[in-house]
């Protein structure tokens, strides 16, 4: 049987080189690439086509649950195991709706490290243990297999189109008009429209607001 093929997708190097040799000491497992932003994992999956992706949830550029949701739309055989430090609810949301197959804590152990890439492999779904049994029950119930009365997850989606929540990444990090628009290959005039739809679609009128809400639902670190 091949191994079963891994691309790391993480903007620190030494947590990169720590989970690679993890893995690299485990039987039928190999580390065919990595990628230190969203952008450069999308690149590697059109390359290698893995069987897994490990993708820190945090990236500048084209963060974790963007580039996710592209490889799942894209190439649906990948699998994507996000990597994260939080275990809240909204954040293993996130993941799990923009089509992550896992969810794995950063301070996992090799054995549920392991666990986690031959579970998503296999084409189970993992969650780290840590993650309470009120954020899995939670999900289930936003996905619409809730009590009546309760929303789906319809209601309760992040209620901005994939270009507006690019342009909201690159505001709470603190890029201007010009750079975005630079960036994006977009008009000036286009990012400003992109600014009010997103401010009036959120209900916040200010960028620290904004800024506090991207940090919430995990698009970017806070450093």
């Amino acid at each position: 049987m091949p191994p079963i093929r891994v691309l790391l997708a993480e903007d620190h190097a030494l947590v990169r080189a720590g989970f690679r040799a993890l893995l690299e000491d485990l039987p039928d497992i190999a580390v065919v690439g990595e990628a230190s932003d969203g952008q450069e994992a999308l690149r590697l999956v059109a390359e290698l086509h893995p069987d897994v992706v490990l993708m820190d949830i945090a990236m500048s550029g084209v963060n974790g649950l963007e580039a996710t949701g592209r490889i799942v739309q894209t190439w649906p055989d990948v699998r994507v195991v996000i990597l994260s430090m939080h275990a809240n609810e909204e954040y293993v949301w996130q993941a799990l709706c923009a089509g992550a197959r896992g969810y794995l804590l950063k301070d996992a152990g090799i054995g549920e490290l392991e666990l986690a890439v031959r579970a998503v492999a296999a084409g189970d779904t993992y969650l780290s243990p840590p993650i309470s049994k009120q954020v899995i029950a939670g999900y289930i119930g936003r996905t619409g297999i809730a009590a009546p009365g309760r929303p789906g997850a319809a209601d309760l989606q992040i209620p901005l189109t994939p270009r507006q929540r690019q342009v909201l990444q690159l505001l709470a990090e603190g890029h201007n008009v010009k750079e975005i628009a630079r960036q994006l290959d977009i008009s000036e005039k286009t990012v400003e429209t992109h600014r009010t739809q997103i401010m009036e679609r959120l209900q916040i009128f200010d960028l620290p607001g904004l800024v506090r809400y991207v940090l919430r639902v995990g698009l970017v670190k806070a450093e």
